[in-house]
This record gives structure tokens, C-alpha cells and sequence, in this order.
């Protein structure tokens, strides 16, 4: 079978389906260190992402398999975080997921919030450690620039992303650009999360040598290129929330075109004699879902099976 997409969900499903005796050929323009999934910042929280209830299972799935491999994969660390609210708000309806979502004292110039344990993915690490997974399974990874999917399978999984625009004509799927800095690890060991509306969503996300500082969220924006002016504005909305990110050093800039979609296309569908399994549009989400739309898709293929 063939699967179409190296970001963090088509290597997730790759991986789930090389570990049910698949033979599995992943194909992608971008290799996984060159998609939107290697920008992100990867705490996970749903975000940018419909329809809720089906989010919800793939998020508690998810957050229950990261945790477990958290165990023994250093590029997964378990977090507590705070988010900052500017209005009252009741639990959020992904609060299932987490086992410790406690409400906290406003912090000033915020109306409500809470606290709760999240993974931290460091993405430069964990694709990589996915590849490992897919190839010690028999699974194989190629570049490949398509102009439709395969015909060649009899089983084809559409995790292009972004991508499946212009593969499927799905102009549903639209990009919404998001630019983080990093910034030299100053010693936090907490996320924090705050959105202030007009004024901005401001993400700190700490990981082992580095912090992740965002973010934007501008919808229909194709530019990956990091512009200045932005990077300033984010290094100081973050510093006014963490004084101790004040001054610190940056060591990158990048920017990403997150794959928002009304809701996520999760489906399968017979093409002649082809399985074709969609699994695109997960917005800002990608990590937060990306095993539990993998333990789906693997469904879908066992089933066609019997």
C-alpha cells in the first residue's frame, strides 16, 4: 500500500500500518524535516481543528500514546502548562482527554484559566524517530512529487496535507500561516498559552536546549518566508507574559502553513478496485490527533480486508 505524505500524520499512519504486517511505500514531495510538521511548535492542544466530538477521541488517544512513549522516546516530555483566558470560559471539551485540568487564579489581564499536563514533541527529533519506526517495520520512505494519487495500490492512504488541494481539487483546504521564534532555553520547564484576541495568540513552549515562542495565525496566507516585523512582535508579546524571555537569544525563525479545513476529511471510499483512505485537514493539530486518526485509518483498511 501506499502512502501519500511524510508530515506527522501520514508518517503516523505509515508507522501503524507497517506494524500490522502492511508492506508500506510512503511517497512525498517534502521529506518529514521539510513539512509544515517540522515547524511546530507541537504541544498538544487541540487548535484550528472540527468536528469536536471526533476530535475529542483522536485527541485522548493520542495523548494517551504519546505519554506512553514518552517513556522511552526522549523527544517527548510530558509538561504542565497554564492557558490564560481572556473571558470566563466553562471546561474546555477536550478536557477528557487530560487527567489534571485544574482551574488557576487569572493571571493579570486575563478573566480565567487553567492548568494541565500536556506532551511536548520536539518535532526534529520525533520525525526522525517515526522514519526509524516505518523502516524497522519494512516500510520504506521515497520523494515524490505527484500530480494525483497512485494508481498502483490497491490500498492508498491521502495524508498530502496541504497537498491534497491540489491533488483532490479540494479548495475546502486552506492554509493558515503561523510564524514561531526560537530562542535560547532560559531554564522554564512550563508551556504557556494566551490569546488575547486582535492582540494576538502567544505560545511559549519549552523544550530541552531551545524555547518555541508564537505565534500567528493568518488564514489564507502562502508565505513561508519569517518576516521581522512579526518575529519582533512575538518576542514581545512572550516576554511581557515570561518576563524571563526577555533579551534571550534567537536561534531561528521559521514560519508554516498549518492545513485548515471546515472539518478534518477522515474517510474511506473504493475507487474501482482501490481502497482510498482520506486523513487531511487537521489545521493546528496535527500532533494532537495524529494517533488516534492513525489507529482510524488502520481500521478502515482492516475492515476492507475481511
Amino acid at each position: 500500500m501506499i502512502v501519500v505524505g511524510a508530515g506527522v500524520v501520514g508518517l503516523s499512519c505509515a508507522v501503524r500500518l507497517a506494524e500490522d504486517g502492511h508492506d508500506v511505500a510512503v511517497f512525498a514531495r517534502d521529506l518529514p524535516l521539510e513539512t509544515t510538521s517540522s515547524v511546530a511548535a507541537a504541544l498538544w492542544y487541540p487548535y484550528l481543528i472540527s468536528p469536536p466530538q471526533r476530535v475529542a477521541a483522536w485527541s485522548a488517544s493520542t495523548y494517551r500514546e504519546l505519554a506512553r512513549i514518552a517513556e522511552t522516546e526522549s523527544s517527548i516530555r510530558m509538561r504542565v502548562g497554564r492557558e490564560h483566558l481572556m473571558t470566563p470560559a466553562p471546561d474546555p471539551w477536550w478536557a477528557d482527554a487530560v487527567g489534571d485540568l485544574r482551574r488557576i487564579s487569572p493571571a493579570p489581564g486575563f478573566a480565567d484559566g487553567w492548568s494541565f499536563t500536556a506532551p511536548v514533541i520536539e518535532m526534529g527529533r520525533y520525525l526522525p524517530y517515526l522514519v526509524g519506526r516505518l523502516e524497522a517495520a519494512g516500510g520504506t520512505l521515497t520523494r515524490m512529487t505527484l500530480d494525483a494519487l497512485p494508481n498502483t495500490a490497491h490500498v492508498v492512504v491521502n495524508c498530502a496535507g496541504l497537498g491534497a488541494r491540489d491533488l483532490l481539487g479540494d479548495h475546502s483546504l486552506l492554509p493558515v500561516r503561523g510564524q514561531v521564534v526560537c530562542v535560547a532555553q532560559p531554564g522554564l520547564t512550563e508551556w504557556l498559552l494566551a490569546d488575547r484576541g486582535a492582540a494576538g495568540l502567544t505560545y511559549v513552549v519549552p523544550r530541552e536546549h531551545d524555547v518555541v515562542v508564537g505565534g500567528t495565525s493568518e488564514p489564507g496566507e502562502w508565505s513561508t518566508v519569517p518576516e521581522e516585523s512579526v518575529t519582533r512582535d512575538i518576542l514581545e508579546r512572550a516576554a511581557s507574559l515570561v518576563p524571563a524571555l526577555a533579551g534571550a537569544k534567537v536561534l531561528g525563525r521559521r514560519a508554516g502553513l498549518r492545513p485548515s479545513r471546515p472539518t478534518i476529511r477522515c474517510e474511506a471510499a473504493r475507487a474501482g478496485q482501490r481502497l482510498v483512505v482520506h486523513c487531511y485537514g487537521h489545521g493546528g493539530a496535527g500532533v494532537t490527533v495524529s494517533w488516534g486518526c492513525a489507529d482510524e485509518v488502520a481500521g478502515y483498511v482492516r475492515e476492507a480486508a475481511r
